[in-house]
């Protein structure tokens, strides 16, 4: 067991993935299909992307299993932060499901079936992802909880349906998924050729629901700061309007507005362009907004 990944984290993110799971697979049964949950995606497509990912992931955690997607091995390896758009068309083409009732049911069987997989296993383990990414196991499970927990919010504000983002299931995707894949190997994933600001910049992040943890951006590349290292900007957020403001559901004047995400620090406005190159994959979704989220 990982000092970073306690039996508790480990516990409570396999917790989450069963609870979302069902709660998203309820959702996408009782709204009308054919309504727009995103501005390219109807709530079956929506439902049939997440319901994909969470088919790749039973593959992903077992390691020893054939990918149900062998023909996306190849864009999968090659992937970065600007290419997941295109990789998730191409897999559309690969997972032809869009009735809701039936996509509810493979989700739900593929989630025991991760769970099942993951029984046993070192939940620090580095597994494959995007662009030759590793990144532990109970960060692919936590990756998964935020698909559900953002394309539920998505389904649910387009149909009008309740749906809450509990914090504590919001932070897993920060403490295990990000700072996860960081630590480990984040491969090509940031590899855009955009350039890297010219000075070393380091952010702290602070939340009540996951550890605290300071970032690097050094001469085109990602690290995790060591203990007590010099920070320039601090982030202070509540993790389920972080995500929302990461993966564009929420404008930063929102946010701040909300006091929801603070900045603070010697040099704060250094943050932009860290931001700028610290990215994540990303796609158009809102009708209304030209804005980029993650997958």
């Amino acid at each position: 067991m990982d000092e970073l990944i306690t039996y508790g984290t480990w516990a409570s993110v396999r917790g989450s993935l069963k609870a979302t799971a069902d709660r998203f697979a309820k959702l996408i049964s009782i709204v009308d299909p054919h309504t727009m949950a995103t501005r390219e995606w109807t709530v079956a497509e929506t439902a049939a992307h997440v319901t994909a990912i969470a088919s790749l992931y039973t593959s992903v955690v077992r390691g020893d299993v054939a990918s149900p997607f062998p023909e996306l091995a190849e864009a999968i390896l090659e992937a970065n932060v600007d290419t997941v758009s295109a990789l998730n068309e191409l897999a559309f083409g690969h997972f032809a499901e869009r009735d809701p009732l039936v996509l509810a049911e493979r989700l739900r069987a593929d989630v025991r079936e991760i769970l099942s997989a993951v029984a046993e296993v070192d939940p620090a383990t580095p597994v494959p992802w995007l662009g030759d990414a590793r990144v532990p196991v109970a960060g692919v499970l936590a990756h998964l909880v935020n698909e559900l927990l953002l394309h539920g919010w998505d389904v649910a504000r387009a149909t009008r349906t309740p749906w809450s983002l509990p914090a504590r299931d919001a932070g897993l995707f920060f403490d295990l998924f990000l700072i996860g894949m960081i630590r480990n190997d984040y491969g090509r994933l940031m590899d855009t050729g955009a350039p890297a600001p010219r000075r070393r910049i380091t952010v702290g992040f602070h939340s009540a629901h996951t550890a605290p943890a300071a970032l690097v951006l050094d001469r085109g590349r990602v690290s995790v700061a060591e203990v007590g290292a010099p920070v320039d900007a601090h982030v202070g957020f509540d993790p389920a309007a972080l995500n929302l403001l990461l993966f564009g559901r929420m404008s930063r004047a929102r946010a701040a507005l909300t006091g929801k995400v603070v900045v603070w620090g010697r040099r704060p406005w250094l943050l932009p362009a860290f931001l700028r190159f610290v990215r994540l994959p990303t796609t158009t979704v809102s009708r209304t907004r030209a804005e980029s989220i993650q997958v």
